[in-house]
């Protein structure tokens, strides 16, 4: 076993390819496992030290268990937000996390970090929401000493919330809220949730880990906060929530849709870190507010913060 080798499951997605990144700046070498390995190798060049890519799909048994093979440390960063044919939310929430956490303890790895979100919940009723609450619980009956982490709606440069908000505010006068637009989120910068699953792959002890930025934003004011870097003033229109499920159920029967049923729920709660969760601080990291990324997400400079 190589002491300081870890596998990233998802090693290619929004969250994992950050996750990579700041593995390798802590001096890590990393296994990318995906099962588009040709991707892996295109955004970090076979001739950079320390990269691995590899084909995993955390439903095939075979491959996940060669995926983790001599390493020390397990990240588990994939997710679904649409189903598709054998692509389910239980087959990679749940099955999948628990194959990757079973095989996991089966191979001696000492760490593994599995990604959930805020809100997690076994009991709901939402089939998004609840596997990932099954999820947790299937990994932490598989791997006793897993550490979740669970993030709060992430931003960054293509992210899937805030810059396709920012293309309809940049194109239309007005813009539909989801009910009265109270519902609280406290979005996180993508690189500082990357930072924190790299640094506690380093640390010895299981937690259960929530992660939001330094401020928490009604719907209608995180809205106001993105027009007002885009130099824009809309207006917002209250819409029921059940015109939303029913325009999200249509759109999910096109490539690409703007939004899916499964966010629809998900902005009908409320996404904010409980505040005796252990955070960024149990880390020393401080954050990044939504403000000081904005410009460089909106493509409004090219310097990142």
């Amino acid at each position: 076993m190589e002491r300081d080798k870890v596998t990233v499951f998802g090693g290619t997605g929004f969250l994992g390819r950050r996750v990579v990144q700041h593995l390798l700046e802590r001096g890590l070498s990393v296994r990318i496992a995906t099962r588009h390995p040709e991707r892996a190798a295109a955004l970090f060049p076979a001739v950079h030290a320390g990269i691995e890519p590899v084909h995993a799909d955390i439903n095939d048994d075979l491959s996940v268990a060669n995926a983790l093979a001599g390493a020390a440390a397990a990240v588990n960063a994939v997710s679904l937000y649409l189903e598709r044919g054998q692509l389910t939310f239980h087959s990679i929430h749940v099955a999948g996390a628990a194959r990757v956490a079973q095989r996991a303890e089966e191979g001696g790895i000492k760490r593994l970090i599995h990604v959930s979100g805020i809100g997690s919940d076994a009991s709901s009723p939402s089939p998004y929401i609840r596997s990932r609450g099954e999820g947790e619980r299937a990994v932490r009956r598989a791997f006793p000493a897993a550490t979740l982490v669970r993030p709060s709606v992430m931003f960054g440069k293509g992210d899937a919330f805030v810059t396709p908000i920012a293309a309809v505010l940049r194109r239309l006068p007005a813009f539909p809220l989801f009910g009265s637009g109270q519902t609280r989120l406290q979005p996180v910068y993508v690189e500082d949730v990357a930072e924190a699953i790299a640094r506690t792959v380093e640390r010895p002890h299981a937690e259960v880990y929530e992660l939001g930025g330094p401020r928490i934003y009604t719907f209608r004011a995180l809205l106001e906060t993105i027009a007002q870097s885009l130099g824009r003033k809309p207006l917002l229109i209250p819409v029921p929530v059940a015109l939303w499920q029913t325009l999200a159920s249509i759109g999910e029967l096109m490539p690409g849709p703007l939004i899916t049923r499964n966010q629809v729920e998900l902005l009908q709660r409320d996404s904010v870190a409980a505040v005796d969760a252990p955070s960024f601080a149990a880390l020393g990291i401080s954050p990044a507010p939504l403000e000081e990324v904005l410009p460089h997400i909106l493509g409004l400079t090219g310097t990142i913060p």
